[in-house]
């Protein structure tokens, strides 16, 4: 089997296709779409096809080096053959009894402790499984105004969906709820009961999910309820739970049924607050944060009060009478997902404005001036990407927020400071910026810092950047949002980037390693022989004339290509190379381009 890979985006759903189950999950997503109750989703669950995918899903997750409570990893599963693996996972299953789960502490941001539960790599592979079937199910009873945890949706859409609320719905007052300890106090009968009423009622698999649940806790003993974080299947599980939570307030207003039938919502709305005394209230949930949007205090308190009870009589959920409240916009800042926000007076009217809220940027620049310490202390070029790929990943996150570049300015003139007093003895403001450098901070005038040749990022230098509602035609259990999405694959990812600063070629020169992202870029992350689409950690970046004959590591004397295809481009034994073309299966195109580059290196044609 595959060695461990890094994830990127959307790579679940190429291999959703490379396996041959993504029509699989569109009939699922199609059938519960139309209201279908699934009884016989054991049968699919446990296919070889499935159970391959889950593999090559879960493999490519940086949590499955972690150790469980038997000491295995992902390594010892790529050790065993693609027949024991599905035998395993089917014999399991059977009669599935869950190995008990490690507790993990780690420390929140408040100081507290948010207790992790790591099941062993076996019982997360089954996980995995279970997942890949569930996930089309629900994601067709989920509510659009959900957007934690759930394929291509992200922070960005759920601050979005705020700042649309406050300028063009002017919806100024806010309820926050706080559940007290969510994962640790659902219930499991009310969460199998649920999961039976959106339509997963195959007897089997809920007696599967139900023992994964009770799973005993090495050290504490057996939960009778919570949702154990850490593990696969919470999240789509916490969803599940709250998916109700949802329905129940879009029902306040969004989604009322009415008994005339009205083209455009807009005027559903206006004779709804004319002729009714419903309470105007919008959700938006990331995970277990939520908010509820809406238009007059009054308002607000009704929905405060009936959420509170339907909470405690619904799912005995509990709120914090602490940190639940109401905001009135205008005159105070609500925070959501490290975001400060407030309804400000622009003209005649009033828009959201949004900050890196206090507490975040003083964990920015706690961090920021630990990774500088590192780098003064050991100023190699793995560190200063590791401050790079640190600054960009802030920069990518919290550039949503409309006044970002004040608070960008206030983190580095404080890292500033540091880096200069620290790096005083190794730094010099002599050198070449690379290209990465020039496109990423394209008319930043600020005074570069080079270290051993490596030029640092300023972590001053961020541009706003507008925050993006979710698109509903984006979806990839339909041929149509599958396009749409194929089309951003085709862009690399700013995570992507952020990975290649992160992880340098240790051994290779400043030159390569810049030249080696600027390509990945440019090529959009494709082979130049197969233009099949690659992994961030999974491509060879060649020398067309190799550095001992003379070559250098500027950019025209590089290409990336597939691992393959770089091995057969230097292959020199027959047997291997017949083997190999055996695997790639090329075109005579393909193969006329791989032979020119073996001529460059000095190898005969094939």
């Amino acid at each position: 089997m595959p060695t461990i890979a890094t994830t990127t985006v959307n790579t679940k759903l190429r291999h959703n296709e490379y396996y041959g189950q993504q029509n699989v999950f569109d009939e699922l997503y199609e059938s519960s779409l139309r209201g279908a109750k699934f009884k016989k989703l054991y049968e699919k669950i446990i296919q070889e096809s499935n159970i391959l995918l889950a593999y090559r899903n879960i493999k490519a997750n940086t949590g499955s080096t972690t150790k469980g409570t038997d000491g295995k990893t992902i390594q010892d599963i790529a050790a065993m053959t693609n027949e024991q693996v599905v035998a395993m996972v089917q014999g399991r299953l059977k009669k599935y009894v869950p190995e008990s789960v490690r507790r993990v502490e780690i420390f929140k941001p408040n100081g507290k402790i948010r207790p992790l539960g790591i099941a062993t790599i076996s019982d997360r592979l089954i996980q995995q499984c279970i997942l890949q079937i569930l996930e089309p199910i629900c994601e067709a009873k989920f509510h659009n105004h959900s957007f934690g945890f759930r394929p291509n949706r992200s922070t960005e859409h759920a601050k979005a969906m705020m700042h649309r609320m406050i300028n063009l719905q002017t919806l100024h007052f806010v309820v926050d709820i706080d559940i007290l300890g969510f994962f640790d106090n659902v219930e499991h009968g009310k969460l199998l009961k649920q999961m039976w009423t959106i339509g997963i009622q195959d007897k089997k698999l809920i007696c599967i999910i139900s023992a994964m649940l009770k799973a005993e806790i090495a050290g504490v003993g057996i939960s009778n309820q919570g949702v154990p974080q850490g593990g696969l299947l919470s999240p789509l599980l916490s969803n599940v739970v709250l998916n109700e939570l949802d329905w129940w307030i879009s029902d306040q207003w969004e989604s009322f049924e009415t008994s005339n039938f009205y083209k455009h919502n807009s005027s559903k709305t206006a004779v709804i607050r004319k002729s009714s005394k419903l309470k105007e209230c919008h959700i938006i949930r990331y995970a277990d944060d939520f908010k509820i949007m809406c238009r007059t205090r009054d308002e607000a308190e009704r929905i405060f009060i009936a959420i509170k009870l339907w909470l405690k009589e619904r799912l005995n959920l509990e709120i914090s009478p602490d940190k639940s409240k109401i905001t009135n916009l205008r005159k105070k800042t609500s925070e959501f997902l490290g975001f400060s926000i407030k309804a400000v007076v622009k003209g005649k009217k009033r828009i959201a404005n949004s900050k890196i809220k206090s507490d975040a940027i003083t964990k920015i620049m706690a961090k920021g001036k630990e990774l500088i310490k590192k780098i003064q202390k050991n100023p190699t070029l793995k560190n200063v990407g590791l401050y790079n790929s640190y600054v960009l990943g802030i920069q990518n996150y919290y550039r949503i927020a409309t006044h970002c570049n004040l608070d960008f300015s206030k983190i580095g003139y404080y890292l500033d400071k540091i880096s200069f007093v620290r790096w005083k003895s190794i730094a010099t403001n002599k050198g070449s910026p690379s290209k990465v450098y020039l496109e990423r901070y394209k008319g930043c005038n600020k005074k570069k810092t080079y270290i051993n040749g490596q030029v640092t990022y300023p972590m001053s230098a961020c541009k706003t950047k507008n925050a993006m509602c979710f698109s509903k035609k984006i979806n990839k259990y339909t041929s149509d949002g599958r396009r749409l999405i194929h089309k951003q694959i085709e862009k690399i990812s700013e995570l992507e980037f952020i990975y290649l600063v992160k992880n340098p070629i240790d051994s290779r020169s400043i030159e390569y390693n810049d030249n080696r992202i600027s390509l990945f870029s440019a090529q959009c992350g494709r082979c130049r022989i197969l233009e099949e689409r690659l992994e961030v950690d999974e491509f060879h970046c060649h020398h067309i004339k190799q550095l001992h004959d003379g070559g250098s590591d500027k950019y025209n004397n590089l290409v990336i290509v597939h691992p393959v295809i770089h091995r057969l481009i230097h292959a020199t034994k027959a047997d291997t190379i017949h083997q190999m073309l055996a695997k790639l299966e090329l075109s005579k195109e393909q193969i006329v381009k791989v032979n020119r580059f073996r001529l460059k290196v000095g190898n005969i044609v094939i």
